[in-house]
């Protein structure tokens, strides 16, 4: 396959996987806004906690619409750990948006429907490019990603390629033992060596 080829098979990829997320997070965000002024403007309520439940809202169906939909290619390393994990990283994206809105609110004294919805705009632009690229590196792996230990939650280590046997094997630096890392000390020689001295 040409490199021309393989590049445009991962930017096209890329860019499906951009257009769903984009899609879902569009929907996500019209559920927040919805809830959001429902619960500010018609409600009464404070800006940072109507964002906050609008927002837990929003990221259940978020959640839901990613995993079956936008990365249903990747490996499933188990509802729980994928459903916390993604809470969690939407949780810094909630923070990143509060920070937007808080700043426009509180230290800007701008208390408007207008400017909450330009600092809710903004601060989601910024928290869902970061949302984007966690869920991608810790929610929602790699086909080809190692296996998650289900006790831990981290990664398992791969196999280890077991040493080469038999009668056309041989060692990378011929048949003396790897080398230990401390290179240069006397007893790192073979005992061969000592014979000459």
């Amino acid at each position: 396959m040409s490199l021309v080829a393989k590049i445009h098979r991962q930017f096209a990829h890329l860019v499906r996987e951009l257009a769903k997320f984009g899609s879902v997070g569009a929907i996500a965000f019209v559920i927040t806004v919805v809830i959001g002024n429902a619960l500010n403007t018609g409600l009464g309520v404070g800006p940072l906690t109507s964002n906050g439940v609008a927002t837990i809202v929003a990221t259940t169906f978020s959640y839901l619409a990613n995993r079956y939909w936008t990365f249903r290619h990747r490996d499933r390393t188990g509802l729980g750990r994928e459903y916390a994990l993604f809470f969690g990283l939407n949780g810094v994206g909630l923070v990143i948006t509060e920070l937007f809105i808080g700043f426009t609110h509180y230290v800007l004294k701008l208390d408007g429907p207008i400017s909450y919805n330009a600092s809710l705009v903004v601060g989601t632009g910024v928290a869902t490019l970061f949302r984007f690229w966690s869920y991608k590196k810790w929610v929602f792996l790699p086909a080809t990603a190692p296996q998650i230990d289900p006790a831990s939650g981290l990664p398992e280590a791969p196999p280890a390629d077991p040493a080469p046997e038999g009668p056309g094997a041989h060692r990378a630096n011929g048949d003396r033992p790897a080398p230990s890392p401390r290179l240069g000390h006397p007893l790192d020689r073979a005992a061969e060596d000592y014979a000459e001295i």
